[in-house]
């Protein structure tokens, strides 16, 4: 088993609600933007991330032209860490790799293409972890569900060579924050707030929720994973947010977040932390969703940044790297591109401490939501447009979701065979006959 180096990441996804349509008036986003949600027929609800599907008019994009003071970071700079190998890598639902076999499909697809890692779910944004834990509080609120032997999964990837992401969807927890409501985001009048789901969250001001969320990190990575990606390391907004006390709210929401992130990194020192965030947060100024999300910071407090760049998650008419996309979801090389160039520019800015490397996710799926115009059919060409838009723009490594998993094959290079050298003038192929 290889446990040489062990990696910490953290996403941070766009909301999604199941409910045919949110109130405008309920949300905090802009009152222009429409939120319309995936066809159940497509998706189901409890395999999505949290995702807002905006839908605005064009002039509801953010203006990436702004540029507000990056405020100063009060957290210690630690050294970055990086992953020993290049990750290309797929994200795999518990459900998937308790299915004995999947597991073996996925690792075996491992030994055939270009995928060197997979990003596995520890704790989704229902609240379970999905394996027996031992940790005393998760079993004394029952927060686990038998999805899968993480030991097993863990040897059968380390067999094949390949890295175990493990994904923990942090704030959004209706089982910790409803039976641990000291940690719990309440509202005015005291009660637990529920967002347009009726679930409960954690209140990311709370410490205590900081524990308990790295607690069971620190668990998945004494069982093997390699690296922790924090999922949900955001605010709730998708609900009521107005009638939200956080309590003193002592700092701006991104001092909370990063604190979480610097905390985890305190507690983990030889964990390698990474965060996924919106993909709109690349092109958007400042916390501008109030998420607390603020990219100049994050990618100081992580040594990794997953920003979830999915075509379809854009506004029409987004302005990306100064330029308009009526329809992003149609233009997948240019929105990525434009995206983390945009966000390599800002990121360029930051001179206090070493930054976050960015390991993008890729949209792997058709969004036939957005209707007819708005979005395409998305096949392999598609996906290696996003990958090769992400290589042209300084990132070789990648993650691809599929919210229930059904990947394009196709899409992904065969592996490439490996050569040793025997002496000046002798190299063999590994695999292969030698050859004089």
């Amino acid at each position: 088993m290889n446990r040489t180096v062990r990696a910490l990441s953290v996403i941070l996804f766009f909301p999604v609600v199941s409910a045919i349509a949110v109130p405008v008036s309920d949300m905090a986003l802009d009152a222009r933007s429409l939120y319309v949600l995936p066809d159940s027929s497509i998706v189901q609800d409890e395999f999505l991330p949290d995702m807002l599907e905006p839908l605005p008019v064009a002039d509801a994009a953010p203006d990436e032209s702004a540029t507000p003071a990056i405020p100063a970071n009060p957290f210690p700079c630690l050294p970055e860490r990086a992953s020993p190998v290049e990750v290309r890598a797929l994200y795999l639902t518990g459900w998937t790799v308790g299915i004995n076999s999947q597991l073996q499909h996925y690792a075996e697809l491992a030994d055939k293409t270009e995928l060197t890692a997979y990003v596995v779910d520890i704790k989704d944004m229902d609240g379970h972890i999905g394996y027996k834990s031992e940790i005393p509080r998760v079993v004394e609120i029952g927060a686990f569900e038998k999805r899968y032997d993480p030991r097993k999964v863990v040897d059968t990837f380390h067999e094949h060579n390949v890295r175990v992401i493990a994904r923990i969807a942090c704030f959004k927890d209706p089982v910790a924050s409803s039976k641990l409501p000291e940690l719990a985001v309440r509202t005015k009048s005291g009660a637990l707030w529920k967002d347009v789901k009726k679930a409960t969250w954690l209140n990311p001001y709370s410490e205590k929720a900081w524990a308990y969320l790295v607690d069971i990190a620190k668990e998945a990575l004494a069982l093997g994973f390699d690296e922790i990606q924090f999922d949900y390391v955001r605010f709730p907004s998708d609900g009521n947010v107005r009638d939200i006390d956080y309590g003193k709210e002592p700092r701006p929401k991104y001092e909370a977040i990063n604190g979480f992130l610097a905390y985890a990194r305190k507690e983990m020192p030889d964990a390698i932390i990474s965060a996924d965030v919106f993909g709109v947060m690349c092109v958007s100024a400042g916390d501008t969703e109030g998420l607390g999300q603020f990219l100049e910071l994050v990618v100081q407090n992580v040594d990794y940044l997953s920003p979830m760049i999915y075509p379809s998650h854009y506004r029409l008419g987004q302005v990306i790297h100064k330029k308009k996309y009526p329809t992003p979801d149609t233009e997948p090389y240019a929105v990525v591109s434009g995206t983390l160039a945009t966000a390599q520019e800002r990121i360029a800015t930051v001179q206090s401490c070493e930054t976050a490397r960015i390991r993008p996710y890729l949209q792997d799926f058709t969004a036939k939501w957005l209707g007819a115009g708005h979005y395409k059919s998305y096949e392999a060409a598609d996906i290696r447009a996003q990958i090769k838009a992400a290589k042209d723009t300084g990132y070789p490594e990648w993650i691809l979701w599929n919210a229930r998993n059904r990947y394009t094959e196709s899409a992904l290079a065969p592996k490439k065979p490996k050569t040793v050298a025997l002496g000046a003038d002798l190299e063999v192929r590994l695999g292969e006959k030698k050859r004089p």
